[in-house]
């Protein structure tokens, strides 16, 4: 959604962290630009012309002006304002209330509060374990109680069943006394919207929360409408009165602007954001993450839970162990490729790796999207068991057997075989027994900057146990990051430039410094 606004803004502070010394005139050029950039990305004006306000009286004093890097002093405060713009730390939904907590979604019809309300119950009963209840409210559009119902179902969450002709209000009081029975510990209820804002649906609102008493009320506004998001979080609020917000397709083409400017005009905070269709994708919103991805610095946090979430500890396992014998075949490149279409993509994966960001262009530009790894691994699924564990048996013939069963080439077969010999050298180089192995020392190198122990599986290595890190670790470890290098623009990630080969075996240009591909960490907490 910010790649726009992450572009400008990287090319104007680029530009200033490459001088030696800055003059007031050049903080105003500069300004001048962020200033534009961010009213082009659909920020409201008041919250622009503040932010710029803060900045320059920050950034223009005799302090900063003679420091040794003024440039690198200008990124911060932009860092820093952009992260008090969006509302300095993170806040999450809160359950500390008695048993059953009812949280009330409200919005506008079609931004997503029903799908919304089913993640928000995911992710409290896999996450949190609580039991959860939800009622569909909506007595307007058609089907709208039997779609909660089925994803109830889908997502085996409890819902209230569903009797025809009763009112909102009845169906609301029944699902808290519903809960209260069922020892339900949160009740979530999905209110029906409009089209637009009318008189019909704010009484209707006021009467629910009356009758409900709930402690969240949560508004769910899509990101994609822009400035109109903002206009529908203020009205709510003055009429209903929200506690926080949920922004969902945040993974759309967007500008962004919604979600820079909500928290600034509304005093709300912005709890969670939708970024999928699926289920699981829903994320907490923390606005030093979401500074750093715009201002190119990575998300090395987020990767971190995205990676415990979709690797599968045991396989993770079995692949350090054969990597500490140097093996590495065809079927362990396509469980690579998997793990990598699930944790976003390639494109995903670079936009949150620190000084890695202005990389996904290269890599389109190169051929390299994420259909290239269906294409791979549609040619390892097209070959005998035989041929993935021994790639010497493929000679012509076989070859181009494999071509006509996957709807590729003898020449993207030859690719693919270049970049598996490749991973394989690596993987050799990283189990050797040399001082522990390559991957030891670049590991343990890594983990000893940022001041983790722990060790990666059956390697020995110096990677921690992920499964073993709480929330406050998780949220330490970006600060060690960008102590160790790792959340510098352009900084890039030390230990993966020296990789041999980059990704040429990929097809087009070579891409120095992501040779290893991304081999599941040991560690890992199962998939639940």
């Amino acid at each position: 959604m910010f790649e726009n606004l992450q572009d400008r803004l990287g090319s104007i502070l680029n530009g200033l962290t490459g001088r030696g010394a800055l003059s007031e005139a050049d903080v105003s050029a500069a300004l001048r630009e962020v200033r534009r950039a961010l009213l082009e990305a659909d920020v409201a004006l008041d919250v622009v012309r503040s932010f710029t306000d803060r900045v320059r009286e920050k950034a223009v004093g005799a302090e900063i002006l003679k420091s040794i890097k003024p440039g690198q002093m200008v990124v911060k405060i932009v860092h820093d304002e952009l992260i008090e713009m969006l509302g300095g730390e993170g806040v999450g939904i809160d359950l500390h209330a008695p048993a059953p907590v009812v949280v009330m979604m409200v919005g506008l019809q079609g931004s997503g509060k029903t799908t919304t309300s089913a993640k928000i119950a995911h992710r409290l009963s896999t996450r949190e374990k609580k039991k959860v209840l939800m009622a569909s409210l909506d007595t307007r559009r058609p089907a709208a109680q039997e779609q909660l119902r089925q994803l109830g179902a889908q997502a085996n969450i409890d819902t209230l069943p569903i009797i025809s002709g009763q009112s909102p209000t009845d169906i609301a009081a029944r699902a808290v006394q519903a809960a209260k029975l069922g020892g339900h510990d949160v009740v979530i209820l999905d209110t029906a919207g409009r089209t637009h804002i009318d008189e019909p649906l704010m009484v209707e609102m006021a009467d629910i929360k009356k009758r409900s008493n709930p402690h969240e009320i949560l508004l769910v506004a899509d990101s994609l409408t822009g400035q109109d998001a903002v206009n529908l979080a203020r009205s709510f609020d003055e009429r209903v009165g929200i506690t926080g917000l949920v922004l969902t397709r945040m993974d759309g083409d967007g500008r962004g602007g919604a979600a820079l400017s909500m928290r600034a005009v509304t005093g709300k905070p912005i709890k969670l954001i939708g970024v999928g269709e699926k289920m699981s994708e829903l994320e907490e919103f923390h606005p030093r993450r979401i500074a750093d991805r715009i201002l190119g610095m990575g998300d090395i946090v987020s990767l971190v839970e995205r990676a415990a979430e979709n690797i599968d500890a045991e396989k993770a396992a079995a692949m350090a162990a054969k990597m500490a014998k140097g093996k590495f075949d065809l079927d362990d490149l396509a469980d690579q490729l998997r793990q990598m279409q699930k944790m976003g993509g390639m494109g995903g994966i670079m936009g949150m790796m620190p000084g890695m960001a202005g990389m996904k262009d290269k890599m389109a530009a190169a051929g390299l999207d994420d259909k290239l790894f269906g294409r791979q691994i549609a040619i390892i699924q097209s070959m005998t068991k035989a041929e993935r564990t021994n790639p010497d048996l493929l000679k012509h013939s076989r070859k181009k057997r494999i071509a006509a069963g996957s709807g590729t080439d003898a020449a993207a077969i030859n690719k693919l075989l270049k970049m598996h010999r490749q991973m394989a050298d690596m993987m050799k180089m990283m189990g050797g027994k040399g001082k522990g192995g390559m991957m030891k020392q670049m590991m343990g190198g890594l983990a000893g900057k940022m001041g983790l122990g722990g060790g990666m599986g059956g390697m020995g290595g110096g990677m921690p146990d992920l499964s073993n890190i709480d929330r406050r670790q998780l949220e330490a470890l970006q600060k060690q990051a960008e102590a160790a290098g790792l959340g510098k623009p352009g900084g890039g990630m030390p230990g993966l430039s020296g990789m041999p080969g980059g990704l040429s075996g990929l097809g087009g240009a070579k891409l120095p410094g992501l040779g290893g591909g991304f081999p599941g960490l040991p560690g890992l907490p199962k998939k639940k």
